[in-house]
């Protein structure tokens, strides 16, 4: 299922893929492509680089505010 910040994303179909695949390869460059078979989502074609926006989305909230990162380190080694 896409998502709301999915809604800007291309989708085609695997034969549409396999027809012009030069061209979806250099799309990802900007933006994911959705791959689809029969109708429903099968694959993502996306950038080998990674998404630092996301990554930083996934993190939020796991570090508490004014922590002690020596102290946090330290305890880790223990």
């Amino acid at each position: 299922m896409l998502g709301k910040e999915d809604a800007d994303m291309t989708q085609i179909s695997i034969s549409e893929l396999k027809a012009n695949a030069g061209k979806y390869v250099a799309m990802v460059d900007s933006q994911d492509v959705f791959i689809t078979k029969n109708g429903k989502l099968i694959a993502r074609l996306t950038a080998a680089k990674p998404n630092k926006t996301a990554a930083a989305r996934s993190l939020f909230g796991l570090i508490r505010e004014n922590v002690d990162l020596e102290a946090e380190r330290e305890e880790r080694l223990r």
